[in-house]
């Protein structure tokens, strides 16, 4: 009965598991001075939709959403900002300036 009652445990942790998704961004500029970013969830889910914040001296300066192709862009911020992806429920991640590829 132990076994059952212990195997039926490492089952549903597994399973929980299995549904769970990390979410994901890539933010690259661009030659014409915009800034491109690509998101979505480690599962393939989709971003469509989604809110992208630019904060800069912790206001927001910019919002946007992801679309069809969960695909955002802006014009490059003078000075320091960071781009936000708040996917919900613990899925939000945030790239600095510094960070972004060039």
């Amino acid at each position: 009965m132990k076994k059952r009652v212990i195997a039926s445990a490492i089952l549903v942790g597994l399973t929980a598991t299995s549904f769970a998704h990390t979410a994901l961004m890539n933010c690259m500029e661009n030659a014409d001075g915009t800034i491109g970013c690509e998101a979505g969830y480690s599962d393939g889910s989709s971003a469509t939709g989604i809110a992208l914040k630019v904060v800069q001296d912790g206001k927001v300066i910019l919002e946007r959403k992801f679309d069809q192709n969960s695909e955002a862009s802006f014009q490059k911020p003078q000075g320091e900002y960071t781009v936000i992806f708040d996917g919900g429920d613990g899925h939000a991640l945030s790239i600095p300036s510094r960070s972004i590829l060039k």
